[in-house]
């Protein structure tokens, strides 16, 4: 049954306009860090890890957190048209198991966003600013970590408001509401912070050095919220506009 929800989910990313911005935003961003860093060597001085400071400056702030939003609400696009909802509720198949299968589809999305990111990095690394040597692998460990910090509310919000364009605005929102709340030292309360620490965000140093696993609860439990909440809605009422 889930495995027929993700076959059916996969083919809605064929010929997709949604790869438009899988491809652009993360060359906008890599664009601007590192025009930034060459901008700026005077100060950045710790190479590999400075260009990462800048790459990942608004990446995990805004684009980030709107392309995962895009996935979700893209992937919910065709049940939130017409009289689709019905259609579900009456389908043999489970609707939490067409939940999990679009959370599948948007985990896949984001590890491709995210190779494609580190791709951006390296090769603006040493194409423009001319390093001889690789990134440390710590950045890998940082993007692996940002997709962790990515299994929050965005499948969630995308199920609940039929807009395909809300949901990219309200993670555009929660952003840049991650970024203030985390530098009041409340990330782990907030879902969208959770991409900017795992991802060491416009940090050189590794934030969570000593609490990768204060972290790592931090993303199971709104994960949990999210899979609970969205379990209740389906199997036991409609969603509603």
């Amino acid at each position: 049954m889930l495995k027929r929800c993700i076959i059916a989910e996969n083919r809605k990313l064929h010929a997709s306009p949604i790869w438009v911005i899988f491809f652009v935003l993360p060359l906008i961003s890599a664009g601007y860090g590192t025009f930034n860093y060459l901008q700026n060597l005077e100060i950045l001085t710790e190479r590999w890890y400075s260009l990462w400071t800048q790459h990942t400056l608004f990446y995990s702030m805004l684009f980030f957190p709107a392309l995962v939003s895009a996935y979700a609400a893209y992937l919910w696009r065709l049940e939130h048209l017409g009289h689709n909802w019905n259609l579900i509720m009456a389908a043999p198949v489970r609707p939490f198991a067409l939940f999990a299968a679009k959370l599948l589809v948007v985990v896949k999305l984001m590890c491709f966003t995210q190779c494609f990111v580190f791709v951006l990095y390296v090769a603006c690394g040493r194409l423009f600013a001319g390093f001889s040597d690789w990134p440390p692998v710590s950045i890998v460990f940082y993007l692996v970590r940002g997709i962790f910090g990515g299994l929050a509310v965005e499948l969630l919000l995308a199920m609940l408001i039929r807009s395909f364009a809300v949901p990219i605005f309200l993670g555009l929102v929660g952003g840049i509401a991650g970024m203030l709340i985390g530098s009041k030292g409340y990330a782990l309360l907030w879902p969208y912070c959770l991409m900017q620490q795992g991802m060491n965000a416009n940090h050189s140093t590794d934030v969570l050095a000593g609490n990768v696993l204060p972290f790592l609860l931090a993303c199971a439990g709104w994960l949990a919220v999210v899979l609970l909440t969205a379990k209740v809605l389906l199997e036991k009422t409609d969603v509603k506009a």
